[in-house]
This record gives structure tokens, sequence and C-alpha cells, in this order.
């Protein structure tokens, strides 16, 4: 196997993008080749479980109270709603089911609801996924003992570029979240967004920041920006897909064990650029209609695109918790740290 390194310069970075392209695909495939399944692809399914009024002024949110995008406010959703939606995402193929909702952070008294829908959707089989904004340490310890599989919190950008897009937290935020995630020993799901008019520069320092932690996030989603209207960021210039699969390539590279997901923004992609980025080492994706608050590839199209593809889901081997998850990922961890 390949050496796996935590320790890259933004010059080696910069060098991997300005790669010709063929080389660049060859090298990430090789390396995807090495860790993974070339035709394996992992199949999450994501549901807004409370929607709107989000304090945060996200320059690319559609759920933020600040932007006028008049999306339709909505309360914690019910417990027997999600779990109806858990097991119609199970039976559409998914393997994880994935929670957001649109928070600051939770308070402990929402947790408590989130903790009842982490438990049912565990037992009809699936993974558990949520994205419920900041936490606390003590918060991630309760996530762990209710036996969330990942945690997802994006960088989004990287820290130069940030103060563009958000004012009402700091990057540093963002860091502090994860370690208590990763602390915890819980898996972390956590990338970016590109073309939100940062410069390439950016998108090797976001990589950067995600391939020199301690452990690579073990799954790193990487957004196409989705202009909504009403926001900041709606009218901005779309990124080059060539960029952005190399994006994807140098991903691939820079943490070869990580699963890279192609999340939003896959209704702006061909068939032909989804299949360019399955090669350069994108391994999972999210199924359905609907991210949170926006459009998303349908299912019966995504079957399609498998078969046409020769890809296949990835099946759950065994229980996360029981080797990434516990107390293995936790000395991983505190080794880290020491050295």
């Amino acid at each position: 196997m390949s050496e796996i390194r935590h320790d890259w310069n933004l010059g080696e970075i910069r060098a991997l993008f300005d790669l010709p392209f063929n080389d660049l695909l060859f090298r990430a495939h090789t390396l995807h080749r090495e860790y993974h399944d070339p035709n394996g692809v992992q199949i999450s399914s994501l549901l807004s479980i409370k929607t709107g009024a989000c304090p945060e002024d996200c320059s690319y949110c559609s759920q933020s109270a600040r932007n006028e995008t008049e999306l339709e406010r909505e309360t914690l959703m019910p417990l027997n709603e999600v779990l109806e939606a858990a097991q119609a995402a199970q039976d559409n193929g998914a393997s994880r089911f994935c929670m957001g909702a649109a928070w600051r952070n939770p308070t402990d008294k929402n947790l408590d609801k989130v903790i009842e829908m982490i438990q049912g959707v565990k037992a009809l089989g699936l993974q558990s996924c949520v994205t419920l904004g900041m936490l606390s340490d003590k918060q991630a310890e309760r996530l762990r003992e209710a036996g969330l599989d990942y945690y997802n919190h994006n960088l989004d950008t990287s820290p130069e570029f940030y103060g563009n897009v958000i004012t009402t937290r700091v990057y540093q935020d963002r860091l502090d979240t994860l370690k208590h995630v990763r602390d915890a020993g819980i898996n972390v799901c956590s990338g970016g967004i590109l073309g939100m008019g940062e410069s390439s520069t950016d998108r090797a320092s976001m990589l950067q920041q995600l391939a020199n932690m301690p452990i690579h996030p073990e799954s790193v989603p990487i957004n196409l920006l989705v202009q909504v209207e009403g926001t900041p960021l709606h009218g901005s210039e779309e990124l080059d897909p060539i960029e952005f699969i190399r994006s994807i390539a140098v991903a691939r590279i820079l943490m070869p064990r990580s699963d890279v997901r192609l999340s939003a923004g896959r209704t702006e992609m061909s068939d032909e650029m989804q299949a360019l980025c399955f090669f350069a080492g994108a391994n999972s994706i999210f199924y359905g209609e609907r991210l949170l608050t926006t459009d998303n590839a349908g299912t019966n199209h995504d079957q399609q695109l498998f078969q046409r593809l020769g890809l296949h889901a990835t099946e759950i081997e065994e229980d996360p918790q029981d080797h990434a998850c516990g107390s293995h990922l936790i000395q991983q961890a505190q080794q880290a740290q020491q050295q």
C-alpha cells in the first residue's frame, strides 16, 4: 500500500492540480484501486429534519434567516416521519441515512430528540449520520453513546477565503467541532463547496486542511455550489467542470482511504462529468430527489447511470462502531496528538 501522509505542503498540492489532466487522473485512479473497489459506490440518503431559520449568514445557504430565499421554516420533524423516510431510503438502496438540522448548534433538549432518531435509524440496519452545527465535547460524547456512526461538519472552503463566505462563526469553530467529534470516537465527515468564487489555491488549501488532520476524515463530501436565488452567491461564475474533476482527483491522492463523495450539485453535472469523477476517485453519492433543500439527481437516473458504467452499491460489511468509531479510533487520535 502507498504511504498515507498527513504533512502535505501547499506547494505540493498545487503541483498536483497543475499536472496534465490525464496524468492526474491516472495517478488518482491507480491509488483509488489500491484502497477501494473501483466499481463500488457507497450510497447515502440525506433528509432535512429541521428546515430554515438558521441564524448563520452562510452566503450559499437557502436556510439562513438572513437570506431572502422564501424558504418555508419548519420545526423538527416527528420521529415517525423520519423513520419512514429512512425506511424508504433503505428500500432504494441506501446504506447510510444522514439527517440535517438548520441549527447553529443544538440545544440539549433538541439533542434528546435527535438521539431517538439515530437509535431508530440504527434499528433499521442503516448507518447513521447527522449534521447539526457546532457541538460541545459533551454533546459529541452523547452522540457517540447513542451509537452515531458519522458526524458531518464541512470546512466549506480554505481558511483564507472563509471570511468571504461566512462571518457568524470563525474557521477555528469548525475545527473545534471536528476535534470534539474525533475525540469522542465518531467517524468524521467533512469536505467543502467548490464554485463560490474561491481561487484554485483556496481549493488546494481546503484539501490541505483535511489531508493534514491527524486522522483523515472517513468521508469527504465535495459539493458543487448550487446557486439559490436570494443568496449572496446567486449569479456567481460557474466552476469549470474540469477543475471540479481535478479537485476530486487531488482529494483521492491526498486521502487514499477516505470515501470521496459527490454531494450537492449533481443535477448540474452531465453523466460524462460524473463518470470522470468516479474514475478520478469518487466512491460515494447521495441518493434521492432532494438534498436538504436543493434538488438532487433522481434515484432512477442514478440506477441507470450505474448500469451504464458497470457500477454497484457497496454493502455494509460490518458495523463501523466495531473498527472505526470505538476505542481504536480514540487511541489513534491520542497517539497522533502525542506525536
